[in-house]
């Protein structure tokens, strides 16, 4: 078998291979992290390391279909451009030579460590044949990784009703004189719930308790737990698998939201309320926070959904992340907002204010695929407006955002979006002073709406044709557009310095 960092250069050389020619991909996106070539999921190990974040992902670099599980790596000194570094990890030991999977970062003696799950398969059933174990590895620059030789430092589940294959997706930070690190778990008979450990040296672990637990229809497994402080209050958020559609919640394929309450640390157990989403579109999973050295609450998600059709698939890429947003608590409930480092990329404003119209509007330079959108609509007597983007009338393709006053509901419709799947969600959303205040990233195949504020966000993936670019008003009623504002955002993504890998530069 290949060595780490052979296999490292091997992969690297073959994202080298095809990333010009995936770059010229029209639904290729501007402003949001997606990998240089082939496939990407869940992000991994955000963290703020030496005055730069640091964002890791799933990442198969030999097809844009899953396979065996690579950590790609890029960084940002200010959340809005981005640098693509070398690929950070690579399956080369027995106990992850099936995947490198999901996991989390900690700085720990100025030193940079990564511990994920090392994953192999034992036989052809994917449920029940596989070891998981949990793994570390160690930096001193952040770009150059080394397996520590204590690897695995968890290598068994714990006693109980804890199913004995299905752990993984350790999130690792520090409280007091301690480390600790919670688990994606489920028990035997097919409930989701996470599993806390202890450490005072990050190898040797011991397990404390089941912090949390599912009941009813809260899902077969927890995936990608996190968990910190924010204000008073210990937040968990995770990834539930299996969970019912229930009205016009829980539609996607699988679920991410969060949980508050109180962490007690010396029984290990989580007291908390009740499940609450943090997207409500289509594609929004594995979030990961991280905290800065301004304070911030930073949350970064893969904006796709497991099982969905990806049509970018047959351009040799698949995946990427949404915008990171800044998570804060008002009255109990998650508030996420676009990162205000993101202001760095606009150019070109277009904006108005107080226009009446009734019916269907277009509002010159109001338009394009690759912008951010500020609009703020005064209700008026209309019980249904909203707006339509990336319209192209030649092809019939536009995305609907329209909201029901009565039923008090934003509907984000996208089963006249192009390529790709259909499909509409909903968010409950009430107007304030009879306005509604939507905040839209649209960036060539993708889009995202924060909704009073962030109160709601939804967040999908559209795939339409290069023309598509028409923006337009509509209201069954008289509304009036108090004001809209429009920027042109530019590419995020700027060249580092070299960093000679394999005799290639990336």
């Amino acid at each position: 078998m290949l060595s780490n960092k052979q296999q490292i250069e091997e992969a690297n050389r073959e994202v080298e291979k095809i990333k010009k020619e995936v770059e010229k991909n029209h639904w290729r996106l501007a402003y949001h992290l997606a990998p240089q070539a082939n496939w990407m999921n869940d992000p991994n190990g955000f963290s703020f390391y030496k005055g730069e974040y640091h964002l890791f992902y799933q990442h198969h670099p030999y097809s844009p279909e899953w396979g065996p599980m690579f950590w790609g790596h890029a960084k940002s000194r200010d959340l809005a451009h981005w640098e693509h570094l070398p690929i950070a990890l690579a399956p080369s030991e027995d106990y992850d030579v099936d995947g490198c999977f999901s996991g989390s970062a900690i700085e720990k003696d100025g030193k940079l460590y990564l511990m994920y799950t090392g994953n192999k398969w034992t036989g052809e059933n994917r449920d029940t044949d596989l070891k998981q174990v949990q793994c570390l590895a160690v930096s001193e620059d952040g770009l150059t990784f080394e397996k520590i030789k204590e690897n695995p430092v968890m290598t068994e589940t714990p006693e109980g009703d804890i199913h004995p294959y299905h752990w993984r997706d350790p999130k690792v930070w520090q409280e007091g004189d301690y480390y600790y690190c919670i688990l994606g778990s489920k028990t035997k008979d097919e409930k989701g719930q996470v599993l806390l450990y202890r450490s005072n040296d990050l190898i040797s672990w011991e397990f404390l308790n089941v912090a949390a637990k599912g009941e009813g229809n809260f899902g077969f497994m927890w995936e990608c737990p996190d968990l910190f402080r924010l204000d008073d209050q210990d937040v968990l958020i995770m990834s539930p698998q299996g969970v019912h559609p229930e009205g016009d919640l829980y539609h996607n394929l699988h679920q991410s939201g969060y949980i508050l309450g109180t962490l007690n640390y010396e029984t290990g157990v989580l007291d908390h309320g009740p499940f609450e989403l943090l997207d409500y579109g289509f594609d929004f999973y594995a979030p990961q926070t991280t905290i800065d050295d301004k304070g911030q609450r930073v949350m970064i998600a893969w904006m796709a959904m497991w099982e969905n059709e990806m049509p970018e698939q047959e351009f040799r890429w698949a995946g990427a992340t949404t915008l990171p947003r800044i998570l804060t608590l008002n009255n109990g409930k998650m508030v996420s907002e676009p990162a205000p480092e993101l202001k760095a990329l606009r150019q070109n404003e277009v904006s108005f204010e107080n226009i009446k119209m009734d019916k269907e509007l277009q509002l010159t330079g109001i338009e394009g695929e690759c912008i951010e959108l500020r609009v703020t609509i005064d209700a008026k007597e209309a019980s249904t407006f909203g707006l339509k983007v990336r319209v192209n009338e030649e092809e019939n393709e536009e995305t609907l955002l329209t909201y029901q006053v009565e039923e008090e509901t934003l509907l984000f419709d996208r089963n006249r979006s192009g390529k790709g799947p259909g499909g509409v969600r909903k968010a409950a959303i009430s107007l304030r002073d009879n306005r509604l205040q939507l905040h839209v990233f649209i960036d060539h195949s993708s889009i995202e709406v924060f909704a009073q504020g962030g109160e709601k966000v939804m967040t999908g993936r559209i795939y339409p044709s290069e023309k598509a670019n028409g923006i337009s008003f509509f209201a069954d009623q008289e509304i009036v557009i108090v004001s809209v504002e429009k920027w042109e955002m530019k590419q995020a993504f700027v060249e580092g310095p070299t960093n000679n890998v394999g005799g290639m530069n990336v």
